[in-house]
């Protein structure tokens, strides 16, 4: 078989810590099996100044092109359309010297692309469902349907989300939840679709307790004022938006309330001052505290400190399409979570794999509950959960997945 060339958009940057473990690492496993690929990204410049050459080494040897166009975030919505004329422009470009036999795509802007490209170039079309888009943006605040310009512009997506399926070679998701919505959708013939599986992947051997540089924790423990009998619990990612930093906080002031030697590490690029303001709302003292910036290959030490490791996440309806990157890269530490239902498959992985406790909901009771659990014995095994990790976040298992989809798409 001749070898095929893949454009693979993102709206996402590769120079974002998602493109980094959720982009790369898919498509460098895929070029194993034949394919070449072009990525079409939009960077944020500000990422884009530190984190270019590390991008660039991760793609070395390998049949991965990169091109991207800088990110517009404002004026809002017009400079989304902007960058969405600037992506076409080089789409159109790449296709003309690299005649390609797929485009593949993540959600949101690159979907109108991926649906535009089908049509007009008549080039076969991936349609990879990373979440809901349309209602992600409303349930984390970012479109007020209130304003009649975001509400315009909620139905625009929410009818394309149909029409990418519709037309799509082939379609993926990230969650057994999400499959089960999509598969009720009347408007979307011929139900139940084909729909292949897909949840976000960890590295295995990047987040494994093994493979921690002893140098780089001790660096840490050092910077961090990290004590041997310290217990620690941590927060992996993003501050904001539909991840509940209040609700959190206020498990982390009832835990420390009960286990004095309690400190807290949150492991987050940005938005450092909602985690103070936070803590100082809640009456958490701040030598019980730690925030820290970490870079991907930084973030497992950082992680290795961990007792237990804590995400709250909106139980909206768009995040039952969600996958927690966080979640596989955590279990695959061996470390147990404390959770809630309502995302993707988050409570039957916990379940399922014994890893970790679930709160019912956020009031005090419910993570009073979970804290004299904590407190009594701490019941789970690290191996089991890391084995879990390994069945269901793998990379490699992914990849194979990925794989498959491309297989039955060139086969038509």
């Amino acid at each position: 078989m001749a070898t095929k060339k893949i454009l693979f958009i993102s709206y996402d940057g590769m120079t974002d810590p998602l493109g980094q473990s959720q982009v790369i690492p898919y498509l460098k496993g895929l070029t194993k099996q034949g394919y070449e690929f072009i990525i079409l990204s939009c960077e944020k410049p500000e990422k884009l100044d530190g984190n270019k050459d590390y991008v660039a080494s991760l793609l070395t040897g390998y049949p991965i092109k990169w091109v991207y166009i800088k990110y517009h975030k404002n004026p809002p919505v017009l400079s989304s359309v902007y960058d969405f004329l600037q992506l076409k422009k080089k789409a159109v470009a790449l296709h003309q010297q690299e005649k390609f036999d797929l485009v593949h795509t993540r959600v949101g802007v690159p979907q109108l692309l991926g649906l535009w490209i089908k049509k007009n170039l008549r080039i076969k079309f991936l349609n990879d469902i990373r979440g809901f888009w349309a209602d992600e943006r409303v349930d984390g605040g970012q479109w007020n349907i209130k304003n009649p310009i975001y509400n315009i512009i909620y139905k625009f997506f929410r009818k394309k989300e149909n029409e990418f399926i519709i037309h799509a070679d082939y379609n993926t998701c990230l969650t057994y939840a999400a499959a089960k919505e999509i598969h009720t959708w009347k408007q979307i013939p011929n139900q139940p679709i084909p729909l292949e599986v897909i949840p976000c992947c960890v590295d295995m051997n990047l987040f494994d307790p093994n493979n921690i540089d002893a140098s780089l924790k001790n660096k840490f423990k050092e910077e961090l004022k990290i004590k041997d009998g310290d217990f620690i619990i941590t927060y992996l990612g993003s501050i904001g938006g539909w991840y509940l930093i209040e609700e959190m906080m206020r498990f982390c002031k009832i835990l420390g309330d009960k286990i004095p030697h309690a400190k807290f590490l949150f492991i987050s690029p940005h938005n450092h001052y909602m985690v103070a303001a936070a803590a100082s709302k809640y009456g958490l003292s701040t030598d019980k505290l730690i925030v820290k910036q970490g870079k991907r290959y930084e973030v497992p030490a950082l992680l290795s400190f961990s007792t237990y490791s804590v995400f709250f996440i909106k139980p909206c309806y768009s995040k039952i399409s969600s996958s927690p990157t966080k979640h596989g890269e955590i279990m695959a530490m061996g470390i147990p979570v404390i959770t809630n239902a309502g995302v993707g498959d988050v409570k039957e992985i916990l379940t399922d794999y014994h890893s970790g406790y679930l709160v019912n909901d956020f009031t005090d009771a419910s993570f009073n509950s979970v804290v004299d659990k904590i407190v009594s014995s701490n019941p789970f095994d690290k191996e089991t959960i890391r084995n879990g990790a390994k069945e269901f976040y793998s990379l490699e298992t992914a990849v194979q997945r990925y794989s498959n989809v491309y297989a039955k798409i060139f086969a038509e």
